[in-house]
């Protein structure tokens, strides 16, 4: 991912988008002002409510939201070759315009939660509850490590990217 190049075409990102190795750096100074961090992760495709609900909610839970985004490789390996829809560098500038967004820092591999758990180390790691009780998400035991907190957030029925795709696919096959 060309981040100069997306904080050209977007400049909203500017300030926003951090790479990996600048996002700890970042972390390790609000950290020191006594701010509390929060990370949340994902593909974020096809921006509907319930990522802004999740993100929302994430948000409450401190002072600084940091969002792992999973690069367009990432969210193939893991969700197949037709996703995602939305291109990374559009879906990191869609986050970076939110405002309960204060930093994207993008992910390269399948296991984003346990990338940004480890990159930011912070206070509390935010989940959708599809994913179950905390002690089985897969990055529970970097959670332990890190030693943070975690919070679920509800799934609201029907808000989700793989409806919003089936509801499309419907529509084309009905024409």
């Amino acid at each position: 991912m060309n981040i100069s190049e997306i904080n050209e075409n977007y400049s909203w990102t500017k300030g926003k988008l951090l790479s990996r190795e600048e996002a700890p750096v970042v972390a390790t100074k609000l950290r020191a002002e006594g701010k509390r961090l929060i990370t949340v992760n994902g593909s974020f495709d096809l921006m509907h409510p319930g990522h802004l609900i999740i993100l929302s909610e994430a948000k409450e839970q401190g002072d600084v939201l940091f969002v792992g985004l999973n690069l367009d490789e990432s969210v193939r390996r893991y969700k197949g070759p037709d996703r995602p829809i939305m291109p990374e560098a559009e879906r990191v500038a869609m986050l970076c315009g939110l405002q309960w967004v204060d930093y994207v820092v993008p992910i390269i591999e399948p296991e984003a939660g346990k990338a940004i758990l480890q990159t930011i180390h912070p206070h509390v790691h935010v989940n959708g509850a599809e994913y179950g009780a905390p002690e089985t998400w897969f990055e529970w035991p970097t959670v332990q490590e890190v030693g943070c907190e975690t919070y679920s957030v509800p799934r609201r029925p029907g808000l989700a990217t793989t409806n919003i795709l089936g509801k499309i696919k419907t529509l084309i096959e009905k024409k």
